[in-house]
């Protein structure tokens, strides 16, 4: 048995990244989903397009630009599809791409950092302040709070679609949980915790905290709350693209910076 912390290099890490995650487990939830050469393309509910892949090493940049321009005019001919994200890693040899994307329309978003560690180094209990309350929500009440709650942190419309999205996970079989932290009733903090299947990893996705509940250790607490769970799962690693926010905390708790991760979107 590998003793524990053998993975914890990030070179290693990275490595089981890219061959544990860049899979289909990627559109996993996807309303439809197929393969196009090395992409997959994929739509989620909403009318959002999605595009991803393992690696694009040996595609030749007047190819790649040929690829954007056919997966592009794909997505464009759904009248539905009103966004789509190419997923960019900072890590990727894929020449031209980056141009060939600025060049079709696609705008990059906020890098985000890649996180990836062992689960055990996060599950210390964090002191929560009085009155907060940490907890899994499991009913669809407490989804479309968490859900409005979160929209309004990123600062977005709260979005009917997007909770009815998360009701329905709620009773899938795939093993998403929604965690919350919760002040008098009200939720403060939430987060959700997907694990993937076939693979060692749990990833810790959209957490968000009310501005005026932040610094005080709620998000840390819901961290470790879901690597508990992660690891009564039995899954060995946490992922999660980080905002500049939540990557220091992460950090702290021993998670490795691997890698960036860039969205570049187009926008009907």
């Amino acid at each position: 048995m590998r003793h524990h912390g053998a993975m914890t290099d990030a070179s290693a890490l990275l490595r089981a990244y890219d061959d544990q995650l860049r899979t289909d487990a990627e559109t996993a939830h996807a309303a439809w989903a197929e393969r196009r050469g090395p992409l997959r393309l994929a739509v989620f509910p909403g009318g959002y397009g999605f595009v991803s892949y393992r690696d694009l090493d040996g595609v030749r940049a007047d190819a790649i630009d040929e690829l954007v321009g056919s997966v592009l005019a794909h997505f464009e001919a759904d009248p539905a599809i009103t966004t789509v994200e190419w997923k960019t890693r900072g890590h990727d040899r894929a020449p031209g791409l980056l141009e060939a994307l600025a060049a079709h329309g696609f705008v990059a978003d906020e890098p985000e950092s890649i996180m990836l560690g062992e689960a055990a180094l996060l599950t210390a209990e964090v002191p929560l302040p009085e009155g907060v309350v940490v907890r899994r929500a499991t009913d669809e009440a407490d989804v479309r709070a968490m859900s409005a709650m979160q929209d309004e942190v990123f600062g977005d419309p709260v979005s009917i679609a997007r909770a009815d999205d998360l009701v329905e996970r709620l009773s899938g079989d795939d093993g998403t949980e929604y965690w919350i932290a919760e002040a008098d009733g009200r939720i403060v903090s939430a987060g959700r915790l997907q694990p993937v299947a076939a693979s060692d990893f749990a990833g810790i996705w959209g957490g968000s905290t009310r501005e005026e509940w932040r610094g005080r250790g709620i998000y840390r607490a819901l961290t470790a709350a879901r690597a508990r769970s992660a690891i009564a799962m039995g899954k060995r690693y946490l992922h999660s693209d980080s905002t500049e926010f939540s990557r220091p905390i992460l950090e702290r708790s021993g998670l490795v910076k691997v890698s960036t991760t860039t969205p570049y979107l187009w926008r009907r």
